[in-house]
């Protein structure tokens, strides 16, 4: 019997895994020290908890356990990244390349840099979601000082060349950064071999707490100047003010630790679960998969389920959790919005409103992908008939 609701949408966000909360739990009590009081006993042991996490935090990505400051997730983590290096590096030039599928925080900091003088090229991708590497290399101008690209991407699991865009980086001096969020704890990262020197990720999509990210800021070879976004005390090399979240950053770095000996074999279980999944859905007729078929993260299935309505699919399976990758509501005006990535791989409106995203996960089973698929099928033909015979 399958437990409801069956969560699949940990693109999303994820439960923190009980290994992390176990690891987390002295620092909300006992261990409660404020990490920049170096007076007393209290400040010293967060300040070493702290610096645990770090190390083991770099050692997923090999970087220098200096090289990575603690934010309070990636969106903020690409704010600094993105902001921060166009500002502190506008003596050089004031040109930025990254793509139409990144998320909206990336997108919405180039458009407030535009704002402010600079000048934004905003690459398209192919049906698959993958940049054109050529394409990105011939878009390089000599005020280019920074390209952001994503690692995967968080809607259709598409994965980047991400080493040959940073080697490309490299050889022409241009900063390179990637929002890594939804690739750490889930491919190998490293960001000596691959040429990064900015990658931005989060704590919550790898089983650790909500609130708490991580960017890595190169030092050496050479050493990024980031101009700070948050005025305060100067924490975290002066980049990021204000009091750590100790507890939180604690089980970051548990989550870390775990995901990282864990890769393998859980890569190799939700691909069979995935694949499953794609196999049950691929023969409901209609179905057509987003994304690149090989070259995807090992958790995703974004699918078009043409001729039905992903909003009321939704509506009649919601003891089963997962997302539209259609469209999100603003909630300003209420109004639809559909998805850029969507519109950036060819889909049109009506493909757009068919679109659901499943996110696979550790504690995902067996039996829930079998009973997910038996609901969509099941609601899908239902709702195929009502459409033919007219009923809204």
């Amino acid at each position: 019997m399958v437990k409801s609701p069956v969560y699949l949408d940990y693109h999303a966000t994820t439960p923190v895994d009980t290994r992390v909360l176990e690891a987390m739990m002295p620092f909300f009590s006992e261990h409660f020290g404020n990490a920049a009081s170096l007076q007393h006993r209290f400040g010293w042991i967060a300040k070493e908890s702290v610096e645990i996490a770090r190390k083991k935090i770099a050692e997923a990505i090999n970087s220098a356990p200096g090289e990575l400051i603690f934010t309070s997730g990636a969106t903020e983590s690409n704010n600094c990244a993105i902001k921060g290096a166009a500002e502190a590096n506008r003596s050089k030039g004031n040109h930025i390349i990254t793509t139409q599928i990144e998320h909206s925080c990336v997108l919405e900091s180039c458009r407030r840099l535009e704002r402010n003088g600079f000048s934004v090229t905003y690459l398209p991708v192919d049906k698959f979601g993958n940049v054109n590497v050529e394409e990105l290399a011939n878009a390089v101008t000599e005020k280019t000082i920074l390209v952001s690209v994503m690692t995967a991407n968080n809607e259709i699991g598409t994965i980047q060349p991400v080493s040959e865009i940073g080697k490309i980086c490299a050889d022409r001096g241009i900063l390179f950064h990637t929002d890594a969020t939804q690739a750490v704890g889930r491919l190998p990262i490293d960001v000596a071999a691959m040429n990064i020197h900015l990658l931005s990720f989060a704590s919550h999509k790898m089983y650790g707490p909500k609130g708490v990210g991580a960017l890595y800021i190169r030092s050496k070879n050479p050493r990024i100047a980031v101009e700070a976004q948050m005025d305060g005390a100067g924490h975290e090399r002066g980049l990021r003010s204000g009091t750590l979240n100790v507890a939180g950053i604690a089980g970051f770095g548990k989550a870390v630790q775990i995901a990282m000996e864990e890769m393998d074999e859980e890569n190799g279980r939700l691909l069979r679960l995935r694949n499953r999944l794609q196999e049950h859905l691929l023969k409901t007729g209609g179905v057509k998969v987003n994304g690149n078929i090989t070259k995807r993260l090992p958790n995703n299935l974004n699918v078009t389920i043409h001729g039905v309505s992903a909003d009321r699919l939704m509506t009649e399976m919601n003891e089963v959790a997962v997302s539209a990758g259609s469209a999100c509501t603003s909630e300003e005006t209420g109004d639809i919005q559909y998805s850029h990535v969507l519109h950036a791989i060819g889909l049109d409106g009506n493909a757009g409103k068919s679109t659901i995203r499943f996110g696979l996960g550790r504690f995902t089973t067996e039996e829930e992908i079998e009973y997910a698929a038996e609901r969509v099928q099941a609601i899908s033909a239902k709702l195929r008939v009502q459409t033919e015979v007219g009923i809204q």
